[in-house]
């Protein structure tokens, strides 16, 4: 039986997820988390693969999420919408990490989970070609997590609240990015880093 951790910032989405792979006799998800701080938590399930989406809310960004989940294989769902954000240090950790889009059937996502937990690479090569094409994102992941947060009209307050950070530090990393960006302002941000594919 291959036990997967399922980690979904959308609870719809999640549920959905667990029922196609529960479906399948040899595949048992342990666990369905919401955050990379839950992921880190649960690998103590000890699943043979950990199935993550690249905005996954946490701590830790999903680069460095991928990069500390060392024990149980990993499989990144990416959307081809938002291909450009795919970041090109998440492909490059390829095939350490597998990548399918998330517009793959559910026969390819089981067949994908099977694959990474017998080590095979999966990569769908339309996502890694596009990250190419896209280049390297200047900003940091906890960067672009705060944009997300100010795309929402949230104050650096209530992005400190969000994030756990002290408002100062949330100010600071607003201030790099516009500097990183070349914005003079937080909507001149979003938008460049929106037609980049940043965030």
């Amino acid at each position: 039986m291959i036990r997967v951790v399922l980690g979904h910032r959308g609870t719809m989405v999640r549920g959905a997820l667990a029922a196609v792979l529960a479906r399948e006799n040899d595949l048992d998800v342990v666990a369905e988390v919401e955050s990379s701080d839950e992921v880190m938590v649960a690998i103590g399930r000890r699943p043979h693969v950990v199935l993550l989406d690249p905005q996954l809310p946490g701590k830790l960004g999903i680069e460095d999420l991928c990069r500390k989940l060392t024990g149980p294989g990993v499989l990144v769902l990416i959307d081809h919408e938002a291909i450009a954000a795919t970041s090109l240090a998440l492909v490059k950790q390829a095939p350490r990490i597998g990548l399918i889009a998330t517009d793959s059937s559910t026969d390819q996502l089981a067949e994908a989970v099977r694959d990474v937990a017998k080590g095979l690479p999966v990569v769908d090569v339309r996502l890694a070609v596009a990250a190419l094409k896209a280049g390297d994102n200047p900003l940091t992941d906890r960067e672009c997590e705060v944009l997300r947060q100010v795309t929402t009209g949230a104050t650096a307050q209530e992005i400190a609240r969000t994030l756990s950070l002290s408002a100062g530090t949330v100010r600071n990393y607003l201030s790099r990015i516009l500097a990183k960006t070349g914005a003079r302002s937080r909507i001149e941000a979003i938008r460049k880093a929106q037609d980049a594919g940043w965030i």
